[in-house]
């Protein structure tokens, strides 16, 4: 067995990011250094070759054929790089999935953002990028929202950040024989304790790497998972399920904002409508087929449904509160977050979307045990029409996301006890 002298540290089984293949450590393969170890059978002649390593330098790094000295990891299956992090740490996998045109890029890049701003400062937990070249796209996409080099002129919003695709960057492809399959590239980040979280300790800080995914929404059509492209088999693995749910795609709730005076302000010419309750529905058919869930079953793991675009139809939800469902635990040096708030919209979101979107509400509670309904906005509400164009478009200056962290941060309290701690009021205790 080719261990290194670290293995000690490492995981008893390790799951690919890519293809999401369960290995034990010691078949991880490693990435050769030298320039004329070319050729791999999986991914192509210009990649490094992978293989499986016997001798080791004492700091644990793999020598390759040549002698160089090789950091980088593969997996066994895929050949796809694996983060050396993966075999130290488990992988917390969340899917974000939603209709084409839900927003799911736009709600993804907020959130990260707002996850950057909130975990450290608000609940003691450092977010790292564990690779910088997979997160690339999403970093770019954060970047355009909140760093944008004009912030103050009008940029149309399908300028900010582009409609994923099928397929470029956010997939890679092996061949498999005669067989080419395409494995979607995920989004990897470190989540980890800092010394004033009241679960640190120094012997055995808690972390996790966490990982998500952006799906194009058509990859969730019926007929588009196959061998050749299984993109969304992931949902097997996740711990939760975040669904992006855009209700102005449906013309009776668009019909009920508008009597309220308010949106849904045009993004351009036409309006997109989407029976979004069918994509939820081949999700549901592919996370019982991957899983040998029954018919009969439902699924245990969470789905919070994440209704965007709230600054187009708050004026529905009357009293809502659009601050942020945290505050500092007494005793503690860092916050919890308000369930009594979070279940109180979820119930007022639900009341909505069983009046105007029936449909959702039963595709959601008969396929989930746990369903809970937040409502976000990834820009906030300083849109404006260009009357140019008659587009729609923001200055970057003017995005403020509301809620857009809330989603996962409730997730991750579901599926992560006491990570990211939560509180009621009567009585105010800490769970």
């Amino acid at each position: 067995m080719a261990l290194s002298p670290l293995a000690d540290r490492l995981l008893a089984r390790v799951i690919c990011p890519h293809c999401w293949d369960t290995f034990a450590p010691e078949q991880v393969l490693w990435v050769s250094e030298h320039s004329d170890l070319l050729g791999d059978p999986l991914l192509g002649p210009e990649q490094p070759q992978r293989f499986l390593p016997s001798r080791f330098t004492v700091e644990g790094d793999a020598l390759d054929a040549a002698g160089m000295v090789c950091r980088s990891l593969a997996c066994p299956k895929c050949h796809l790089g694996v983060p050396r992090c993966a075999l130290e740490m488990e992988t917390l996998f969340l899917s974000i999935l939603g209709a084409p045109g839900s927003g799911k890029s736009y709600f993804l890049s907020a959130l990260i953002h707002e996850l950057r701003r909130t975990l450290p400062a608000q609940f003691a937990i450092n977010i790292g990028d564990v690779d910088l070249a997979s997160n690339r796209i999403l970093n770019e996409c954060e970047e355009s929202l909140f760093f944008n080099p004009a912030p103050d002129q009008l940029v149309p919003l399908g300028d900010l950040i582009p409609k994923t695709e099928l397929e470029g960057e956010l997939y890679e492809t092996i061949a498999l024989g005669n067989q080419t399959i395409t494995y979607p590239r995920p989004f990897l980040f470190d989540l980890r304790v800092r010394p004033e979280h009241h679960k640190y300790s120094a012997d055995a800080p808690m972390a996790r790497l966490l990982c998500l995914y952006d799906n194009a929404g058509e990859h969730f059509l019926p007929g588009k998972d196959t061998t050749a492209t299984p993109v969304t088999r992931h949902l097997a693995q996740s711990r939760a399920l975040l669904f992006v749910l855009d209700p102005t795609q449906d013309p009776r709730f668009a019909a009920a904002i508008r009597a309220v005076g308010g949106g849904p302000r045009p993004a351009g010419k036409g309006g997109r409508v989407s029976r979004q309750e069918m994509i939820l529905h081949e999700a549901a058919a592919r996370i019982r087929r991957y899983t040998g869930l029954s018919h009969s079953e439902r699924h245990p793991r969470p789905l919070i449904l994440v209704l965007t675009k709230v600054d187009q139809w708050s004026g529905l939800l009357h009293d809502a509160d659009p601050s942020e469902p945290w505050r500092t635990l007494s005793g503690w040096n860092h916050a919890g977050l308000d369930i009594d708030r979070i279940e109180q919209q979820s119930s007022r979101l639900r009341q909505l979307l069983v009046q105007f979107s029936p449909e959702i509400v039963s595709a959601a509670e008969g396929f989930a045990q746990d369903v809970f309904y937040i409502a976000t906005s990834a820009l906030g509400e300083q849109t404006e029409l260009d009357p140019e164009t008659g587009f729609l478009g923001i200055r970057p200056q003017n995005i403020r996301p509301r809620w857009a962290a809330v989603p996962l941060l409730y997730a991750l309290s579901r599926t992560l006890p006491g990570l990211i701690p939560r509180f009621r009021r009567k009585p105010s205790k800490a769970i």
